[in-house]
C-alpha cells in the first residue's frame, strides 16, 4: 500500500475535501447523537423529564471532560501520523498510532478512578440541585464504566479519518449510534430504567465502536497498522501532546464553560434557565457536527500535503476549510430563527420554551464570525503550528469568555450569561484571522526559502 493510497497528494482538493468530509460530517452526526438521542428520550419521561434532563444537562461537563482528553491524543496523533505518511513514513506514523493507544487506555482508567471517587462533589459544584442530583449521579455512575470505550473510540478513530479512509471512520461511530438508537427506548421506556437506560445503551454502544476500530486499524485494511508491539509507552507522545493541546484545550475549557454557565444560571434563573442551556447546547452540537465534520475531512489532506511540501494543493486545501467552516457556523444562526419549534422537541414546558425562545438567538449571534477561528485552527491544527492553536483555543475560551460570563451578569442578570457567547465568538474570530494571515505569510516564505537553497 503506497503513502498515497487515498490520493491525498493527487485528486482534485477540492472534491477531494468534499468526499472525504461527508463520511467525517455523518460520523460527527452519529457521535453527538449519543447525547441529543438521549435528551430526546429523557425528556419525555412522564412526570419527571424535565428534572431528569437537567440532571444529565449537569452532567454534560464531565462527558466534556472525557472526550477532551481522547481529543488530546487523537487529534493530536492523527495530524502527525498525515505528516509522516505525506513524508512516506510508514515506520514512525505507526509508532504514533500505538503510543497513542497506549496513552489513551491509561488516561481512560485514570479518569474513571478518579471521577468515580468525586462524582457527588463535582456534580453539586457544577450546578445540580436537590431536584436533578439524583438523576445526574444514576447516569454518569454508568457513564464512567465506559470511559476506556469512549477514549478509544474517539481517539483512535481519527487515525482512521487521516489516512484518507473517512467512510471507515463514519462506518464505525454508525454502528454505536444504531446501537444506541434501540437501545435507547428499550431500556428507558420499556424496562422503565429511565436515565440509567440510556448511561447503559451509551456503554454497550461505545464498546461495539471500540471493538470495531481496533480489528480496523490492527487489520490489512488500514495503511498504518496497530501492532502490538507499538503498544507503549513512548518519546513520541511529546510532538502528539504538543499539537493536540489546542483541540483539548478548546474542549477541556468547554467543560469549564458549561460549569460557569450551569453555576451562573442556577444563581442568577433556576433551574428552567439550566434546562433551557441544555437545549440551546444541543443545537450547537447539531452545527458542530459540519464544522467538526470539514474539520476532520480536510486536515489529512492539509497535512498529508504540507508533509509532502505541496504548497499549493495545501493552499487550495485552506482555502475550502475557511468556506466550509464560515458556511456552517452561518448555519447555526439560521436555525436559531426559530427556536421555540427546536425547544418543544425537548420538552413540553412553556417556561423553559419561552427562556429558549428569548435567549437562543443572542447566544448564537457571534457563531458566524466565529467560523474564522474554526477555519483557522482547521488549518494551523493540519500544519503541525501547535503554539498558535493553543493560542487561540485559550484567548476565546479563558480570555473572554470566562471573564465575561461571571461579571457581565452583576449588570444586566442572567442575560449576561448568553451575551457573552456572541461577544467571544466575533473577537475570538477577528483575532484568528489576522493570527492565521501573518503565521501563513511566514510559513510560505519559509518554505519557498528552503526550496531555494535545496536547488
Amino acid at each position: 500500500m503506497t503513502a498515497d493510497s487515498s490520493g491525498l497528494g493527487t485528486k482534485p482538493v477540492a472534491r477531494l475535501a468534499l468526499t472525504m468530509s461527508v463520511p467525517t460530517i455523518v460520523a460527527q452526526a452519529a457521535n453527538a447523537s449519543y447525547t441529543i438521542i438521549d435528551r430526546l428520550f429523557i425528556g419525555h419521561i412522564p412526570e419527571v423529564g424535565d428534572a431528569a434532563m437537567t440532571g444529565v444537562g449537569i452532567c454534560f461537563p464531565i462527558l466534556l471532560a472525557v472526550t477532551a482528553f481522547a481529543s488530546l491524543i487523537g487529534a493530536g496523533g492523527a495530524p502527525r501520523a498525515s505528516i509522516e505518511l505525506g513524508r512516506g513514513n510508514f515506520k514512525k506514523a505507526e509508532r504514533i498510532l500505538g503510543t497513542s493507544a497506549a496513552f489513551l487506555v491509561a488516561i481512560a482508567l485514570t479518569l474513571t478512578v478518579i471521577l468515580q471517587a468525586t462524582k457527588e462533589p463535582v456534580l453539586r459544584a457544577f450546578g445540580a440541585s436537590d431536584a436533578n442530583i439524583g438523576y445526574a449521579v444514576d447516569f454518569i455512575t454508568i457513564y464512567l464504566v465506559g470511559t476506556v470505550f469512549v477514549q478509544l473510540t474517539l481517539g483512535l478513530n481519527n487515525f482512521i479519518s487521516a489516512q484518507g479512509k473517512t467512510t471507515g471512520a463514519m462506518t464505525s461511530v454508525l454502528i454505536g449510534t444504531g446501537t444506541s438508537i434501540i437501545l435507547d427506548p428499550v431500556f428507558i421506556f420499556v424496562l422503565g430504567w429511565g436515565v440509567k437506560g440510556a448511561a447503559v445503551a451509551n456503554v454497550i454502544a461505545q464498546l461495539i465502536s471500540s471493538v470495531w476500530i481496533i480489528l480496523f486499524l490492527a487489520s490489512g485494511r488500514s495503511a498504518i497498522r496497530l501492532r502490538p508491539s507499538n503498544i507503549r509507552f513512548n518519546r513520541v507522545i511529546v510532538p502528539i501532546l504538543t499539537l493536540g493541546l489546542a483541540p483539548f484545550i478548546m474542549q477541556i475549557t468547554e467543560c469549564l464553560i458549561n460549569v460557569v454557565f450551569n453555576v451562573g444560571l442556577q444563581r442568577y434563573g433556576g433551574d428552567d434557565y439550566v434546562t433551557s442551556m441544555t437545549i440551546i447546547t444541543s443545537l450547537m452540537q447539531v452545527v458542530s457536527v459540519l464544522t467538526n465534520g470539514f474539520q476532520q475531512g480536510i486536515q489529512p489532506i492539509i497535512g498529508f500535503n504540507f508533509g509532502a511540501r505541496r504548497m499549493d494543493r495545501v493552499r487550495q486545501a485552506i482555502r475550502v476549510a475557511f468556506i466550509a467552516q464560515i458556511t456552517s457556523a452561518t448555519v447555526l444562526v439560521i436555525l436559531a430563527a426559530f427556536p421555540s419549534v427546536f425547544a418543544a422537541w425537548f420538552t413540553s414546558s412553556p417556561e423553559v420554551i419561552g427562556i429558549v425562545t428569548r435567549m437562543m438567538p443572542v447566544f448564537v449571534a457571534g457563531w458566524g464570525v466565529f467560523g474564522i477561528q474554526m477555519g483557522a485552527q482547521c488549518a494551523l491544527v493540519g500544519m503541525g503550528q501547535a503554539k498558535q492553536s493553543v493560542f487561540l483555543a485559550i484567548f476565546r475560551k479563558i480570555i473572554m469568555l470566562v471573564p465575561l460570563a461571571l461579571t457581565l451578569p452583576h449588570w444586566i442578570g442572567v442575560t449576561g450569561i448568553f451575551l457573552a457567547e456572541p461577544i467571544s465568538d466575533a473577537t475570538s474570530g477577528i483575532v484568528a484571522g489576522i493570527l492565521f494571515y501573518v503565521t501563513y505569510r511566514s510559513l510560505t516564505r519559509g518554505r519557498i526559502a528552503d526550496d531555494a537553497k535545496n536547488r
